[in-house]
């Protein structure tokens, strides 16, 4: 190394400046601030001296309230995949079974119309005995892993269809039923809990002074509930119209003209009986290929896929940790017995003929005004286009929902049961003619104003029952009685599919009327001050007693702590002692062991 370079070597001064040494000017930096060991401890591991406190907790709860509108929307559009999957590969798997050619050509003597008779057997008939076991399922995998495990089974069903056997359809259909009152009742309860967190998000502030245990005001959440519930079923009914696009683009290629399938159809509408007598027993101009089939199907299996991504992603728990393990701990008996109980409640006793008029109305829908006054005069190829009819008119209602927020709470659910009460009179006495087009533009104006209909009694129902059962014990219990009354009405028109147009008709007439006079009678009652029975939700039992609660103060600290102090444990200097001995006296925190015996130590022994 030449001496010139040296020289300048050692004449640069030092990158960084040395941990501990002094600087320049001795024991101080060029702000006067002692260096090295002298140092304040503040200069070290301070706080950032930008730092604006309120600042930061107002863009943490920012996050938090997009984070819950983010779980609302993946909520909404994962309902609305599973649903419009299921509903179109339902159509177009019943349209194909339909044709005796194409059983004939495909199956041969398989008995495929019997094994369709047991698949909606499967599907309405199993979701009875849904009240004895959806609570238990909701608790113990909590209401998230419920959403995403029933998902998970209409996906299943979606994929047997790939080889449709007696042994794959049924079991796969009564798999589905068993998990359609756990999916919307876990719906339910997803939606309103998000409501809750979305108050609690964005009034921060007059939580942490009234602090944190004690509950919000009573309906404080009910307007964010509102515009959710929106924001849901504007998504939900939209998957009737996903679910007819199998039907557009794929099946209508292959169907007659209603010239051949109407041929020998004397009836319709109220005239008629059943479901589509005297329809033609070959609906397929062409058979489809199976390659094509396949296309279809998996176009149709991605999509559900999608849809639980879509759950497992996106969706987040809508329960602490701490909330998920006191919701399991009231017993498992006592969450058997807890929905029975609940209807000692005379607020359920009188949505009961709302809930069961629910089912009957979006059933009455796709088979009454469908089927018996849709397809029965303007053909099976226009079939499509009435449920999307139908589909964009409950989805406009849904979002027509959010003046409910200037609006008394019953006028939504009242608008739409009157909707249909004009259309039901009106339909009594309506016959269309068998292939005559003329009168199809009535027959959209019908299916969209069902909708509209639709829409106000469904968003109106579940606001209704998160307003009433806004504490987060119940609202899993309330959601499942409410589905699982609609699906015993679905199972009830299931049964009665062959009866008259004219008796449906007056069922559907007695049962609109009955809801909203029952409803009316609520609203009276809750407006006189009467209390109602609520059954009382038994403390958590925790089985080890050392299971710490994550607490706002100290989230560390132990049972024998909050006791005795944790001022004066921790001011006292404990002396050593000898290796594998405990320092005596009450500070001792029990050892696990004897947590699990529910001792607190050598006092109780």
């Amino acid at each position: 190394m030449r001496p010139g370079t040296q020289s300048v070597m050692e004449a640069d001064p030092p990158l960084y400046p040395v941990a501990g040494a002094a600087g320049p000017l001795g024991d101080e930096d060029r702000f006067g601030v002692p260096d090295g060991p002298e140092a304040p401890l503040d200069e070290l591991v301070g706080a950032y001296p930008n730092y604006n406190e309120e600042e930061e907790e107002r863009r943490y709860y920012r996050r938090k309230r997009l984070g819950v509108v983010k779980n609302v929307l993946a909520a909404s559009a994962a309902g609305m995949l599973t649903y419009g999957v299921y509903l179109g590969l339902l159509e177009m798997q019943l349209i194909l079974h339909y044709d005796e050619t194409y059983r004939e050509v495909k199956y041969g003597n398989m008995g495929l119309p019997d094994i369709d008779s047991k698949m909606l057997m499967g599907i309405n008939v199993t979701p009875i005995a849904a009240l004895l076991y959806t609570p238990v399922l909701i608790r113990f995998f909590g209401t998230k892993w419920m959403m995403f495990l029933a998902v998970g089974i209409y996906a299943l069903f979606v994929s047997t269809n790939y080889w449709e056997r007696y042994y794959t359809l049924v079991p796969s259909a009564v798999a589905l039923g068993m998990a359609i009152v756990p999916l919307w009742a876990s719906m339910g309860n997803y939606i309103t809990r998000m409501s809750q967190k979305y108050y609690e998000y964005s009034h921060y502030k007059e939580q942490d002074e009234q602090g944190a245990r004690q509950r919000p005001p009573r309906g404080s959440h009910a307007p964010y509930l509102l515009v959710f519930q929106a924001i849901f079923y504007s998504f939900f009914h939209l998957s009737f119209a996903c679910a007819q696009l199998p039907m557009i683009y794929f099946l209508d290629f292959y169907l007659y003209d209603l010239n051949h399938t109407l041929y020998n159809v004397q009836s319709c509408g109220t005239k008629s009986h059943g479901i589509l007598t005297g329809f033609n027993k070959t609906v397929l101009r062409t058979l489809p290929r199976s390659r094509n089939l396949i296309a279809v199907e998996s176009v149709l299996m991605a999509v559900a896929f999608l849809a639980m991504l879509v759950v497992l992603g996106l969706c987040g728990a809508a329960y602490r940790p701490t909330e998920e393990i006191d919701l399991r701990s009231v017993g498992w008996g006592n969450i058997f017995q807890l929905p029975f109980k609940h209807m000692r409640d005379f607020r359920l006793r009188h949505l009961v003929p709302f809930f069961i008029y629910s089912g009957f109305e979006v059933l009455f829908a796709c088979t009454g005004i469908g089927l018996s006054y849709g397809v029965c005069s303007v053909g099976l190829e226009r079939l499509a286009y009435l449920l999307i009819a139908y589909s964009l008119g409950a989805s406009a209602a849904s979002v027509l929902g959010l003046l409910g927020l200037w609006l008394p709470r019953s006028v939504p659910l009242v608008a739409g049961v009157g909707l249909h009460l004009l259309l039901t009179f009106s339909l009594f006495f309506w016959a269309p003619v068998p292939r005559v087009l003329k009168h199809s533009w009535i027959l959209y104006a019908v299916a969209a104003l069902w909708g509209v209909g639709s829409g106000l009694n469904k968003m109106g129902l579940s606001t209704l029952l998160g307003i009433l059962y806004e504490d987060k014990e119940r609202q899993d219990f309330i959601f499942t009685i409410y589905h699982w009354w609609q699906a015993v009405a679905i199972f009830v028109v299931y049964l009665g599919s062959s009866l008259p147009m004219k008796v449906k008709l007056a069922v559907l007439l007695v049962t609109l009327v009955a809801a909203v006079t029952s409803y009316l009678w609520m609203e009276q009652k809750l407006r006189q001050g009467l209390t109602p029975r609520q059954p009382r939700i038994p403390r958590p039992q925790h089985k080890v007693r050392g299971y710490r609660y994550l607490e706002e103060d100290n989230s560390d600290e132990s049972d024998t702590e909050s006791k005795h102090g944790q001022g004066d444990c921790a001011e006292e200097e404990v002396p050593a002692g000898p290796v594998g001995t405990e320092p005596a006296g009450p500070c001792r925190r029990p050892c696990p062991y004897e947590q699990a015996l529910g001792s607190d130590g050598p006092e109780e022994q």
